[in-house]
């Protein structure tokens, strides 16, 4: 057996592994029950594929695809932030227990003229 063929049969079994731990997230993605699971579980996606494109440029000798993985996670990187304010945005009339609070700790029924005057 060469060397050649040795990295061959490694970058092989790499590619299996890794479309196995991507079909694992898949299936937690969708059951996640939280929704921090599932925006964990399509960052942790996207960096397995970016393992496999750079798997698939050393075993086929092709420089383009190095450059293609790398704009694959900045695309990555802005799909996990942009995820995360979205579902992290809490609504301007509510804190934390639900109910509508006043800007400045004015009381929820009176007007600032009430309460300076």
């Amino acid at each position: 057996m060469s060397v050649e063929t040795a990295y061959q049969y490694l970058y092989l079994g790499a590619l299996i592994v890794l479309g196995i731990l991507m079909g694992c997230m898949l299936i937690r993605s969708i059951i996640g029950p939280r929704i921090t699971d599932r925006i964990l579980c399509i960052n942790m996606i996207g960096t397995l594929v970016i393992c496999t494109i750079a798997i698939l440029s050393r075993r086929q000798e092709e420089g383009y695809l190095v450059d293609i993985s790398l704009i694959y996670a900045m695309i990555s990187l802005l799909t996990v932030l942009i995820l995360t304010s979205v579902y992290n945005r809490k609504r301007p009339d509510q804190d934390a227990g639900g109910t509508a609070s006043a800007p400045d700790g004015a009381q929820p029924g009176s007007s600032e003229e009430e309460s300076h005057g």
